[in-house]
């Protein structure tokens, strides 16, 4: 289990009117760079994004099931499922493999009628809503560092996309199993996005 979570980093942050969710795209087996370009943020509603740190395979699997069902209650109801009910729901199933566990750790976050959210998953299926910050990985340490010292309440999303990406780059500094791009998504009420790369070049520069 402590082999698998290696190779990682990923931010969640909550901000005034949405949130910011950030990771680097290394990939890793053991000492060895499997890929310069891993997805790591999955976008699983219209206003829910999805961390991943963990097996690949049990992640992706997740994801897709997630996607799915947000799809058919949207279809049926006519309305979005909840952040906290999609986070329930990913919860049961973890919680239902406990012995033969999905090897991940997770952050969702989005925004619904309820406002902007965020959880973290384990892999036995415990969910904690998280009220500021929160990382995951091998890199976590390093990133929490800058988060603890650098968060203030009420953040505003831009500096809050500024911050994530400032956690990461100090994460990939220290941490020899994350690297390579940063990948930043804000989700407000209006809309899911993903910071492009002239955006992202102009983030760098100022960190």
């Amino acid at each position: 289990m402590v082999e698998v979570f290696k190779g990682t980093t990923t931010v969640g942050v909550l901000c005034d009117g949405g949130i910011v969710l950030a990771s680097e795209s290394r990939a890793t087996m053991g000492n060895f760079i499997a890929s310069s370009t891993a997805k790591k943020i999955y976008q699983v509603d219209d206003l829910a994004g999805l961390t991943t740190a963990g097996v690949v395979g049990d992640a992706q699997s997740l994801v897709r099931m997630v996607q799915v069902e947000a799809r058919l209650y949207r279809m049926q109801r006519g309305e979005p499922l909840t952040i906290k009910a999609v986070t329930s729901m990913l919860s049961n199933v973890l919680a239902s493999r406990r012995y033969f566990p999905f090897m991940v750790q997770l952050i969702l976050g989005g925004v619904d009628r309820y406002g902007p959210k965020i959880y973290s998953l384990d892999a036995l299926g415990g969910q904690i809503e998280e009220r500021r910050i929160v990382s995951t990985g091998s890199g976590s340490p390093t990133a929490y560092g800058v988060l603890e010292a650098l968060y203030q309440p009420g953040i505003n999303v831009k500096d809050g996309t500024i911050l994530a990406a400032r956690a990461i780059k100090n994460a990939i500094k220290r941490d020899s199993a994350s690297g390579d791009k940063i990948e930043l998504v804000r989700i407000t009420k209006d809309k899911y996005e993903e910071v492009g790369d002239t955006e992202l070049e102009e983030i760098m520069r100022l960190i």
